[in-house]
Order: structure tokens, then C-alpha cells, then sequence
């Protein structure tokens, strides 16, 4: 008998929407250079400025500011590093300011460049996972050069004001990124409308294909090429296109723009009914992450006396596939950074599970996974006592 497979770690990837196989399978007919001057060339070309233009569409962002990248890490770190250069440039403004619950690219670049000597402030968030606005403004200030604080959080999802903190940055003078990968497709994103200077997102968060992302940039803003060798992406980003990943990141775009009213709503239906289910059917639970500003589709639960990953392991022997802590330090025993930065007790921190819902999920899906879970929460926590 063939294993019920349901898919709940859509933070963490997702599968390719049908369409978007179908381009990428036509267009790896498309294998001329697009940097070539010749008729396959051309061609390769029209097709990635159609994708640069659903990209940009999806995000509302200026004429002009499309650059791609591999994904959301290396447009990151393109944005941390280009500061570094201009503060060893001699730059007055010679401090960064981000957050204590940011994806691993930047917590991990912000920490190497703490080793180097670097200034970087972390500001702190609340209990729900959201910035508290009063310490921004204290970490504010004429020596700030940039501010980087992610739109929606991958593994509790909370929705940061972004666009409070761009214009208090730039009252400042201070430069203003977000990573929004968690948030395209999920929750209207207007590069426009938030205000902020760098925007990065990944394809493979919205169906598209792997290894590809944008970093968008604002016309006038400083921008420094964090790969050199080549004239492509106007000299912002060397390196030969990758025509198929970049037509699929463009279908995937337009579906997600196309479709994100509805999705965006069942999305929160589908998590609604999860977080309900799961209060009423196992006592004493925690729901981290904010209630008001929450991405749909994210649900964060802690378990007391129940460790994160025999849970998980316990839900993929039913076929149930989860995550616990940050999916992108997975093998990593150590509770959540973002759990504990929120103010979670290191118990309720290893006791976590993050259900993340995509546009293949279901409703049947949620019954099976709430007659599954309560009975694996009760086993394990008969187990601790023993």
C-alpha cells in the first residue's frame, strides 16, 4: 500500500508549479549565450527580459532595478558586503543595524564580520517575533549605513514593518534592504510602497526552480559587484545567464502575481484550521509567532515535554513532512535562534514544529495530520515522565 505523503516544509522549499516545468522544458532548447550578439543569442535574451519583467511586476520594483543572483543568501550577502567595502573605504558611516531573528545568511555574515571588527547592532524583537520600534530608534543615528531587516520570518512568520523602518532609517540617512523571500506570493510586496532600497527573494520560495533569486536595486543607491568577470546584469553581477532557472523564476512569478488574492486566502484558511485543531485536540500548546502580523500559511507550535525532533521524526513515519527550528541549520540540536530571540524558554525552543502550507496542501491534509499528531504528542510526553 502506497504511503500517504503530505508536504508541510514549504518555508523551506517548493515543489516546481507544472507550468514552470513546462517553460524550463522548453526553454532549455534556449541555449545560446544571451551575452551573443547572434540570433540564438537574441533570443535567449528576450526570454530573461521577460522574466526581469514579471519578476519586477510581482514586486512593484523601479524600472531598471532587476539584477539576478543565485538566490536570496548571495543577494544578502552582495548588500552586507558592499557596505563592508564602503565603510573600509572610509565611509562616516560606519554601522549596520539588523536584527536578531534574520534568515542565516545574514546572521552568519553579521557574526564573521563582528570577528573582523565590524559595528553591527541587533535590534531586538517582542515576544511575537516583531521589532520593537522603540529600540530602532535608539539604535538610529548619522553614523548608520544600513539597515536590513527581513519582511516576513521563515520560521515563525511574523511580518516586520518595513516600511516604519525605511523611512525611520532614512530620516537618518541610513540605506534600508529586506530579505522578502518568505513573503512573495504569500502577502502583497511593493518595493515601491515599503520603501526600501535592496529587496532580495529567492525563486524556489514561489515554485520556481532553484539557484536562482534577485536582488533588486533602487536607481542612485551605492551598489558595489559581489562577482567580477563579466558585463552582464549592466556589470552588477558577472557570470553566463542561466536562461531555463531564469524563464522558470518568470512563470513562477507571474502565477504567483496572478494568483496571490486567493492563494494568500486559503493559505490562512488551511493554517487556521490547523492551529484550531491542534488547540482543541492536545492540552497545554504554545502558538509562537504574532497572532495580527502573521505570513499565511506559517504555523509555529511548541510542545511542552515533547522534544522537536522526535516529533518530527514520529510525523515522517506517518508521511507527514515538517520542520523544527530553522530549516536552513538542520542537524543542529541547539533551539531556535529566532524562538529564543522572541523570548520562547529553551524547553518550549526545543519543543517546536513548523507547518508551513503551499498551493498543494489540502484540507484533507490538515484532518489527517490533526488524527496523527495528538496521539504522537501524548506518547512522547508519557515517555518523558517515565
Amino acid at each position: 500500500m502506497e504511503q500517504t505523503i503530505i508536504y508541510l516544509d514549504n518555508n523551506a522549499t517548493t515543489p516546481l508549479h507544472e507550468d514552470v516545468i513546462a517553460a524550463m522544458n522548453r526553454a532549455n532548447e534556449l541555449y545560446g549565450n544571451a551575452s551573443s550578439m547572434h540570433a540564438m543569442g537574441r533570443e535567449a535574451m528576450e526570454a530573461i527580459e521577460e522574466s526581469r519583467q514579471a519578476v519586477r511586476d510581482l514586486i512593484d520594483a523601479p524600472e531598471g532595478s532587476i539584477v539576478f543572483t543565485s538566490g536570496a543568501s548571495e543577494a544578502n550577502n552582495t548588500v552586507f558586503n558592499l557596505f563592508r567595502e564602503r565603510i573600509d573605504l572610509g565611509s562616516k558611516r560606519n554601522r549596520i543595524v539588523t536584527t536578531t531573528i534574520e534568515h542565516p545568511s545574514i546572521i552568519e555574515m553579521v557574526a564573521h564580520l563582528r570577528e573582523l571588527g565590524y559595528t553591527i547592532d541587533l535590534c531586538p524583537v517582542d515576544h511575537t517575533g516583531r521589532v520593537v520600534m522603540e529600540e530602532m530608534e535608539k539604535l538610529m543615528g548619522d553614523d548608520v549605513a544600513l539597515v536590513s531587516v527581513m519582511l516576513g520570518n521563515n520560521e515563525i512568520g511574523t511580518i516586520q514593518p518595513v516600511k516604519e523602518i525605511a523611512l525611520l532609517a532614512h530620516h537618518h540617512g541610513a540605506y534600508v534592504h529586506t530579505d522578502a523571500t518568505q513573503a512573495i506570493g504569500k502577502i502583497p510586496v511593493s518595493m515601491e510602497e515599503l520603501g526600501v532600497d535592496y529587496l532580495s527573494l529567492s525563486a524556489h520560495k514561489f515554485y520556481g526552480p532553484k539557484g536562482i533569486g534577485v536582488l533588486a536595486i533602487r536607481k542612485g543607491v551605492p551598489f558595489a559587484p559581489f562577482f567580477h568577470g563579466g558585463h552582464q546584469e549592466g556589470g552588477k553581477r558577472a557570470g553566463t545567464y542561466n536562461n531555463t532557472a531564469i524563464v522558470g523564476m518568470g512563470v513562477a512569478a507571474r502565477i504567483a502575481r496572478e494568483e496571490l488574492e486567493e492563494e494568500s486566502a486559503r493559505l490562512w484558511k488551511l493554517r487556521e484550521m490547523l492551529r484550531e485543531g491542534i488547540e482543541a485536540s492536545i492540552p497545554n500548546v504554545v502558538v509562537n509567532g504574532s497572532r495580527d502580523y502573521c505570513l499565511p500559511g506559517t504555523l509555529d507550535v511548541s510542545f511542552p515535554r515533547a522534544e522537536g525532533e522526535s516529533i518530527l521524526l514520529y510525523l515522517d513515519l506517518e508521511g507527514i513532512m515538517v520542520s523544527t527550528g530553522s530549516a536552513c541549520a538542520s542537524g543542529s540540536l541547539e533551539p531556535s535562534y529566532v524562538l529564543l530571540a522572541s523570548g520562547v524558554d529553551i524547553e518550549l525552543a526545543h519543543g517546536s514544529i513548523r507547518f508551513s502550507f503551499g498551493r498543494y496542501n489540502t484540507e484533507d491534509e490538515v484532518h489527517y495530520v490533526l488524527e496523527k499528531l495528538p496521539p504522537i504528542i501524548k506518547r512522547l510526553r508519557e515517555m518523558s515522565i517515565r
